[in-house]
């Protein structure tokens, strides 16, 4: 199998669709014959997973910067024990959410400071960054008929909290816009793909 060592992060507001389209690009890059790793935040260890159960059950009641500080411990972890070891096995690494979504959410949507989100990040992450990532871009009456399940502690915070979310992921894709790709995602599962193939191909090829 290919060797081609690239970390690719799927952003945006819950229902937006990123799960699915983090696994087509998954199916899509295996088949092609490159090595895939497909991780999720907060998750894909142990303590993480631990860490996520906290931040999203319903009755759990957290500060906002506990909130921020849990986020952030999930992810070292991540980057720690999985992130960077697969970047160094020459994989293509696929994350659903990374510290975008912390600035998106607690950043822009529980108005923390961005300047100490971002010093966080820095802290959590070190010298990991993405090579791309894909914010996917959709409207909140779309977004919350789409979710299909009891929304979660997160998913249950007001309209005005995912409207400043939103704005959040189009002000850091507008900041980043080498980095970060806005895509459309009103449209259906497989023409949005035709989006981030183009992009995912464009970036291997410069690689």
């Amino acid at each position: 199998m290919k060797k081609h060592r690239l970390f690719v992060t799927f952003e945006g507001i819950d229902g937006c669709g990123k799960s699915t389209q983090i696994n087509l690009a998954r199916r899509y890059l295996k088949s092609c014959g490159f090595k895939v790793t497909c991780l999720r935040e907060p998750g894909s260890t142990r303590i993480a997973e631990s860490i996520r159960k906290i931040l999203l059950h319903k009755q759990t009641r957290l500060t906002d910067i506990t909130e921020l500080l849990l986020y952030e411990a999930a992810r070292t972890e991540l980057v720690q024990r999985e992130i960077l070891p697969a970047l160094k096995a020459g994989r293509i690494v696929l994350c659903d959410r990374f510290y975008d979504s912390t600035t998106a959410y607690q950043g822009y949507g529980r108005k923390l400071d961005i300047r100490m989100v971002k010093m966080l990040h820095r802290i959590a992450t070190g010298p990991v960054k993405p090579d791309l990532t894909f914010v996917f871009d959709l409207n909140l009456r779309t977004a919350f008929t789409r979710r299909g399940h009891q929304p979660d502690r997160l998913e249950s915070q007001s309209r005005a909290f995912f409207n400043r979310v939103r704005k959040g992921f189009l002000e850091i894709a507008s900041q980043e816009s080498r980095r970060v790709k806005v895509v459309d995602a009103s449209r259906p599962p497989e023409e949005v793909f035709e989006q981030v193939k183009r992009h995912l191909l464009r970036k291997l090829r410069r690689q």
